[in-house]
């Protein structure tokens, strides 16, 4: 996918006293008090920025954050928080701009936070109207926002329709490049970690690993659904046995190719669901009828992480067991740590793999950690997402 980005335009001389909207995502986690909890995606964001005032722009930034309602500025929904840590992160000022699509004042080297996109009426629904006022606003626009990627919103596609240039950021770049690596030119064996607790949820993206992978590792609920296809009988395990059918059809579709789906050969089990909950590891075809499978045995971790360290590509998105409580967490830590071992470029994303990769402190050994959930589970799938659709679009008008 051909796609104009930024640092191409700043080689080109093209920002200097150039108007510049940069659609970041900013939608950080904050506590009933509405202090920010944990700021990645906030640090994420100052590349992009930085490298525009340096290149002598007037640069605009905004993003949504949590779930306004249209036309109804709550204090909750502000993003002055996200400005003052900006702003720190920056090093200067960050002014926080409200009411600011019919006009915005900002001179070249500054940078202001444009208020909650998405308290403006039509943000969602992708008006027209809408797109061009904020078009109006800037000479460039700057997508650097791949969390929101797979969402044809006003401040995601629209904009990009009409404004005179429109670019990817450094963050989107790098995540386009990073996936397009791990999918579609890998190093063999490429393996894939998809995990989870309901196969309903990520059928979609089984079937399409399922005609690229060399080997398609499952866990959590969909592991048990896999179990009980592979005719293991699971106890009480969350499981969905309306789609066995399916997942035999991606078993099948594996070996086809010479691939397969490992099918754990121990599990570690519990009677109920709780962080003090006695564990008992079990041999896979030992689960009895009240017994709960929240996480994989030491066997499977072993082999599955002998798997991963030979490893050339790999995919994860997901834990493999109830990696929140520590007696379930084994599992998860053992193969989140032969990713990092291994030579392989990795590739991971989603919220429950990123808050594993903090627990166990790996970020620095991974190839690439991804900032988007949904955006980066629909490439995994070979969707494409409308936000890089028009920025292709505009790139090869």
């Amino acid at each position: 996918m051909k796609i104009l980005r930024l640092d191409e335009l700043v080689a080109q001389g093209k920002l200097a006293g150039r108007r510049v909207f940069i659609r970041a995502d900013l939608n950080v986690p904050q506590d009933a008090a509405g202090h920010i909890t944990e700021d990645t995606r906030i640090r994420a964001s100052v590349p992009c920025i930085q490298m525009a005032l340096a290149a002598g722009a007037a640069v605009m930034v905004t993003s949504h954050l949590g779930r306004p309602t249209e036309g109804q500025f709550n204090p909750e929904d502000s993003l002055a928080p996200v400005a003052q840590r900006l702003g720190e992160l920056l090093g200067r000022e960050v002014r926080l701009v409200s009411n600011w699509v019919d006009g915005v004042q900002v001179e070249p080297g500054q940078v202001v936070l444009l208020e909650n996109c998405r308290i403006n009426p039509g943000e969602k629904k992708n008006s027209e109207a809408l797109a061009r006022k904020m078009a109006a606003l800037c000479d460039i626009f700057v997508n650097d926002a791949f969390g929101t990627a797979h969402r044809a919103e006003g401040t995601t596609h629209g904009i990009a329709r009409f404004a005179p240039l429109a670019c990817a950021g450094p963050l989107l770049s790098a995540e386009v490049d990073a996936i397009t690596k791990a999918l579609s030119a890998p190093k063999r064996p490429l393996l894939a970690i998809v995990a989870g607790s309901k196969v309903s949820t990520k059928l979609t993206i089984l079937q399409s690993l399922a005609a690229k992978v060399d080997g398609l590792i499952v866990g959590g609920g969909i592991a048990n659904t896999f179990m009980l296809a592979a005719g293991l009988k699971i106890g009480k395990s969350l499981a969905e046995p309306a789609l066995l059918d399916a997942a035999k059809t991606v078993i099948a579709a594996l070996a086809a190719r010479g691939a397969a789906v490992p099918i754990p050969v121990d599990v570690v089990c519990a009677k109920h669901f709780a962080a003090d909950a006695p564990a008992t590891v079990k041999d896979a075809n030992a689960v009895d009828d009240d017994d709960l499978i929240l996480d994989i045995g030491p066997k499977t971790a072993a082999l599955l992480a002998a798997q991963l360290k030979a490893a050339g590509t790999i995919v994860w998105n997901g834990p493999v067991g109830v990696f929140e409580f520590d007696a379930f967490s084994h599992g998860t830590e053992v193969i989140a740590r032969a990713i990092a071992a291994s030579p392989a470029f990795s590739i991971a994303g989603g919220g429950d793999t990123l808050a594993a990769i903090a627990k166990y402190g790996i970020a620095s050994e991974l190839g690439y950690i991804s900032t988007g959930g949904g955006a980066f589970l629909e490439m995994l799938e070979g969707k494409t997402l409308p936000a890089l659709d028009i920025l292709a679009q505009r790139a090869n008008a």
